[in-house]
């Protein structure tokens, strides 16, 4: 393979930083030379003096960057958060101010060396996932011209894709951190709700809002997540959750989508045989793929603007608009300004309603390790936009709308860009806290598309290999039975943070029993002289998980230390001798997902 030349992700930037072969100011002026090329003024609404910018990489040198995960990588952020020394504006300009410090997220990224470079323009008010309602103009989508970019966040998709910087915050309350990334070719992260501090950023719908991340690859985002997530006491929606390492695929992989007759495209033909390819590649990959009942995700996502949640949207810029109805978009004022119709008698009813449609729901996904969905059912051109401002927008959210009501992550991954330059991706869900588990599966179904960057034109580096090796701040566990991946008690470990690290196996020193009257069905394993080689998984859990899960380990079972074929032990499931004793040994299966597909085949 030949060596890349180019330097466009941020671990291949930070590479070029740490080995002397680019300083960061070389980077930071190579994002305003590609900014001043690319010729787009709607992209960004506002840009730092350049002469600052590389004032602040220049600081740098003094710094040592083994300390600073982000050590001189350029970031623009969506103008609804703040940056001290810009205007905020929410893409009105009537709105503006100046805010005194940067939002907890700049923050974070300023203190891990990013360097700022500018504020990016935005759907007015983050109302609108198509990108064209801003006084600041209609961000090019750099694929095609014709081709909305995808909002609200479109200036930072846009700013990503086009390589002016690697990566950019955004903002996503109904899919304005996911719907940009599939119509620019790039990834797009949707933490989980409180994951990621929202202080500083000007709300839409304050209790669902998340900061978001755009970056080239699965791998650069979640370093970003991880620089930026954490508890923060100045937001009454922050909570305290972890960002766990990226792992290997499980071997058993489960992922669910919408049965056929719950997919809509809205005649878009393109998206649908991109959808089929999608289900085509993650199969590939040995990932199993289910229909499941989609019906209660898309009751959901009709409540966030037909239901009392657009009041939420007036409580935050209402009074302002209705002061400047002039002075703001005409469909975002509708839009907003229509949310002080509800009442509280609706907003009770949606609420329940929204109760009984989460549970159907988290009981449609369970057994799945994530649901993937296409990002957005179509794709449409700004003239369409425009002519139907409305109902185009509205079919946009229907993948969309409901994550965050349902407490979901997800991450967007490219997936195609077909012949009419059109590029199509799908997204992954998972139940809040599995944001590092969403990456895994990105970084993994991305680079088996083999698309290029963004728009760059430029292939995508391989992907990092991953250790399996437990991180300082976890223990690492060894499953045998119904524990292992794709098996009933799976979820169980997930729960308590727990991770994949490798499939292994024993030294030939034990024996493998399967135990009577258990439900589910279980192993139990034990140390013989006559023994034999079983295989298992190796797992990472946090220790508080770590002590929750051996805590709930019910007798005969217990933990103890596991010799590996390898040489390595490892803490894992064994059963007590007496619990073996007129068991039946099926130790010749070799492990127990193979004597458990043989009782299914047989049953």
């Amino acid at each position: 393979m030949k060596a890349r030349v180019v330097d466009e992700t941020i671990l291949e930037i930070l590479d070029a930083h740490l080995t002397g072969r680019k300083s960061p100011e070389q980077t930071v002026k190579r994002s305003y030379e590609r900014i001043k090329a690319h010729g787009d003024p709607a992209v960004f609404i506002s840009l730092r003096d350049e002469a600052d910018a590389l004032a602040d990489a220049k600081a740098l040198a003094s710094r040592d960057p083994r300390t600073m995960p982000l050590f001189g990588v350029p970031v623009a952020v969506k103008d609804n958060i703040d940056v001290a020394g810009l205007p905020t504006t929410a893409a009105c300009p009537a709105f503006a101010y100046d805010p005194a410090v940067d939002a907890t997220a700049v923050a974070r990224l300023r203190a891990a060396g990013a360097i700022v470079i500018g504020k990016t323009n935005l759907d007015q008010f983050a109302t609108g996932l198509v990108g064209v309602r801003s006084p600041y103009g209609v961000p090019r989508n750099p694929h095609r011209a014709d081709l909305i970019p995808g909002g609200s966040s479109s200036g930072s998709a846009t700013a990503v894709a086009a390589g002016l910087v690697p990566f950019s915050l955004g903002t996503d309350t109904a899919g304005s951190g996911r719907v940009p990334a599939g119509l620019n070719n790039i990834v797009g992260l949707k933490p989980s709700l409180g994951l990621v501090s929202t202080s500083g950023v000007v709300p839409a719908c304050r209790s669902l809002d998340c900061v978001s991340i755009f970056a080239l690859t699965a791998d650069d985002a979640h370093l970003v997540l991880s620089v930026i997530a954490g508890h923060d006491v100045s937001d009454c929606y922050s909570r305290r959750m972890r960002v766990a390492p990226l792992s290997p695929l499980p071997p058993a992989l489960k992922v669910a989508v919408p049965r056929v007759e719950d997919r809509k495209f809205f005649g878009d033909k393109q998206s649908e045989a991109s959808f089929t390819a999608a289900i085509d590649l993650a199969c590939k990959l040995g990932i199993s793929v289910t229909d499941i009942d989609f019906s209660p995700f898309v009751e959901a996502a009709q409540l966030l603007y037909e239901g009392p949640w657009v009041a939420e949207r007036y409580a935050a810029v209402g009074e302002f608009i209705s002061a400047h109805p002039n002075e703001t978009h005409p469909v975002t004022r509708e839009i907003i300004l229509g949310g002080a119709k509800p009442r509280a008698v609706d907003a009770f009813r949606a609420f329940y309603r929204l109760a009984a449609l989460r549970e159907k729901a988290y009981r449609a996904m369970s057994g799945f390790d994530a649901l993937m969905i296409p990002t957005t059912p179509a794709a449409y051109t700004v003239e369409q936009v425009q002519a139907d401002p409305i109902q185009l927008n509205s079919n946009l959210g229907i993948y969309t709308n409901f994550v965050n009501l349902l407490d979901l992550c997800g991450l967007a991954v490219p997936i195609a860009i077909p012949s009419d330059r059109t590029p199509y991706g799908v997204t992954f869900l998972a139940p809040s806290g599995e944001d590092a588990f969403l990456a895994s599966i990105g970084r993994a179904i991305h680079a088996e598309t083999g698309l290029p960057l963004g728009a760059l034109g430029t292939a995508a580096p391989s992907p990092v290999p991953l250790h399996a090796k437990p991180a300082r701040d976890e223990i690492a566990i060894a499953v045998v039975g119904a524990h292992l991946s794709g098996m009933p008690l799976n979820g169980e470990l997930k729960a308590m943070g727990g991770r994949f690290l490798e499939a292994a196996k024993t030294a030939k020193k034990y024996r493998l029993y399967a135990l009577a009257g258990t439900v589910p069905p279980k192993p139990g394993m034990l140390k013989t002289s006559d023994g034999a080689t079983i295989e298992l998984e190796i797992w990472a859990m946090p220790p508080g998980g770590f002590g929750r899960f051996v805590a709930g380990i019910p007798a005969p079972l217990s933990i103890g230390t596991i010799e590996l074929a390898d040489g390595r032990s490892v803490q894992g499931f064994l059963v007590e001798a007496s619990a073996a004793a007129g068991a039946r040994d099926i130790s010749e299966f070799g492990s127990w997902r193979k004597f458990m597909s043989q009782a299914m085949a047989l049953a």
